[in-house]
């Protein structure tokens, strides 16, 4: 399944009343989204249609979330689908995280693009190949140990894969906190060393298994005001029953 079509999927199944999307390009994913949308992107020239919506920032999202209120193209409502397409290198990608859950709702979902290179050279910083997901890989990794509160699914959709991220919680700090810390341990010199079952897709989802699989529809059934503690039981027996106990940790 190409992403896009994964995403056009996810826009009309969770119907979010705030979208966000760093990294907007041509406007091809930013076209999909039906309520606000707020668009961050310090190049962007827009091909595709946009007739939603939509708020178009050309800036970083570090300058954009340095601002005293980033919701208010929102109008005050917290992100409830964003999509991270920034610059393909892991700190920024790590960055956009933290901005974007920071300033989304419970019931929402986090999805990062590029997150399955095919071969080593694809994911170099440093790049040298058409098709090019740097090191964002490395983000999966970092959330799997850091934030076992979250439920981190890769999916093998075409052509390098996505994470969706969901039982968001906007009162978490860790990633600040250690910030400095998953910079010095993470952030590699060229090549890169990606794990196996990443270039091997030993532990992904096929995307269609995502879809068919009820949580989307369990987040947009959530009341506006929910809780990460109070989504989190129903949305980690959910995940571990239907793609097994591997992809629910249990939180420190």
């Amino acid at each position: 399944m190409l992403y896009l079509d994964f995403l056009a999927t996810v826009h009309e199944r969770l119907r979010p009343a705030a979208y966000l999307e760093i990294g907007v390009r041509n406007g091809g994913s930013l076209a999909l989204a039906r309520g606000r949308a707020v668009g961050i992107d310090p190049a962007f020239a827009i091909h595709a249609e946009l007739d939603g919506d939509v708020a178009l920032f050309r800036t970083t999202s570090d300058e954009y979330f340095s601002r005293p209120d980033p919701l208010a193209p929102t109008g005050g409502q917290p992100f409830e689908l964003s999509f991270i397409d920034g610059l393909h290198l892991f700190e920024f990608a790590l960055r956009d995280f933290i901005f974007a859950e920071r300033h989304s709702a419970a019931r929402g979902m986090i999805v990062f693009d590029d997150v399955l290179p095919r071969d080593v050279p694809e994911a170099a910083r440093e790049r040298h190949t058409h098709q090019w997901t740097g090191d964002v890989f490395g983000v999966l990794q970092v959330l799997e140990r850091y934030r076992p509160d979250l439920l981190v699914l890769p999916l093998d959709t075409k052509p390098t894969g996505l994470l969706a991220v969901v039982g968001l919680d906007p009162q978490n700090t860790v990633l600040v906190d250690h910030f400095e810390e998953i910079l010095a341990e993470f952030r590699r010199p060229d090549p890169q060393p990606v794990p196996r079952e990443i270039l091997d897709r030993l532990s992904v989802v096929a995307p269609h298994r995502f879809l068919e699989a009820g949580v989307v529809e369990l987040l947009a059934g959530q009341p506006a005001d929910v809780t990460a503690a109070a989504l989190a039981p129903e949305l980690r027996e959910l995940v571990s029953r239907r793609f097994g106990p591997g992809f629910v940790a249990v939180p420190a």
